[in-house]
Order: structure tokens, then sequence, then C-alpha cells
């Protein structure tokens, strides 16, 4: 079973972490059903063991903080009001730092923010909400930024386009990490019409 970790934070935007969550939670039900082992589990991980508010007011209690130990196989930021983020050197590092242990790290939306100030995307082709690719070039001009894709996969870093996008994403990644046809079952159980391009990076 591979653990993902998606970090929450006031502020993130509720479908970037609730669409990747429902996609991989759904892929472990689904499985299970079929008498499999269940592929995924998520947790939600805050700066404390509390609860954050989403953007719209939303609240959501979180599994766990950023100093407990973890080890996650796959790590998923989202993206929203990240300002307040990037300015968190203890936040920045924890990343980079959990980065380097992980199978692969994604973003969604502005959460590429972070991921490129994490010094993870420097030198690498990345993507995000198409608002803000102007301004995420220029705070990371070492970013190969890069308009109109859904995701781009380059292995061990993931980023994908804005809020919608990030189903895409993670459907992709169920198809990655587990199989297409859970990835495919997956999308028609969550009614979601995925048409499941793969959107690796040349």
């Amino acid at each position: 079973m591979l653990t993902v970790g998606i970090y929450l934070f006031d502020e993130v935007e509720v479908l970037d972490f609730a669409g990747p969550f429902e996609v991989f939670s759904t892929a472990s039900r689904l499985a299970v059903l079929r008498g499999e082992a269940a592929p995924f589990r998520v947790l939600l991980i805050g700066r404390h063991a509390a609860h954050i508010r989403a953007r719209g007011g939303l609240r959501v209690e979180v599994d766990t903080s950023l100093d407990a130990p973890l080890e996650l196989d796959v790590l998923l930021v989202p993206g929203g009001v990240v300002s307040a983020e990037l300015e968190d050197e203890k936040l920045i590092a924890w990343i980079a730092r959990t980065a380097a242990g992980t199978r692969l790290t994604a973003s969604v939306c502005t959460g590429a923010f972070l991921l490129a100030a994490a010094g993870l995307l420097d030198g690498k082709h990345a993507t995000t909400h198409w608002e803000d690719l102007e301004d995420l070039q220029a705070a990371f001009p070492k970013v190969q930024v890069t308009d109109g894709r859904r995701y781009i996969d380059l292995g061990s870093i993931v980023t994908s386009a804005g809020i919608s996008a990030g189903l895409d994403m993670s459907l992709h990644l169920v198809r990655r990490l587990a199989s297409p046809e859970l990835a495919i079952a997956t999308a028609r159980q969550m009614d979601y019409d995925w048409l499941g391009e793969d959107e690796t990076a040349s």
C-alpha cells in the first residue's frame, strides 16, 4: 500500500485537495470490492495536528502534522492562496526534505510555487493555473513554465494546471502506480469524463 500525503493549509483551494483525495480513496475502495488490496492510503497533513480553513470557509480536520514522523510514497501539494506558505521557511524545508524520500512529489495549481520554492522544479518543465503562469515564471526563472498542459509528469515530479486538472493528474497517477484498468474504473465510478491522455514531458 502506498501512502499519499496531502499538505493542507489555510486558504487551500478545496478541489485542489478534495479531487485527488476522492480519486485515491475511490481507487482503493474499488480495489477492495474486487477482492484486491487497497493500493493507497491518504493522509491529510497540516502545520499542526488540528484543522485548517480552506477557501470558502470549509473547515477540514487534518490527520497529522509536519512535526510527526512520516514515511510518504507520494507527497501532493495543492494550491490556493500560497503567499503565507511561501514565507514559511520551515515548510519549504519540509517539502524539500520530504520530497527527497518519496517515490514522487506532485502539485496542483499554485502548489507549484511551493515546489519551486523548495528547488524541486529548477531546470524542469512545470505548469500551474493559467492565471499564474507568468507569475511562476517571474518568481522562479529557472523553471521551464509550460502552458497548455493538464499535467506534466517528469517521473519523480508531477505538476498540474488549475483546480480540476488535479483530477486528471491523480487519475494518471492511479494508472501509473496501480493499473490502467483501475484508473478507468475510478473515473467511471466518479462519473468523470477522463480522456486519459498521457502527458509526460518530452
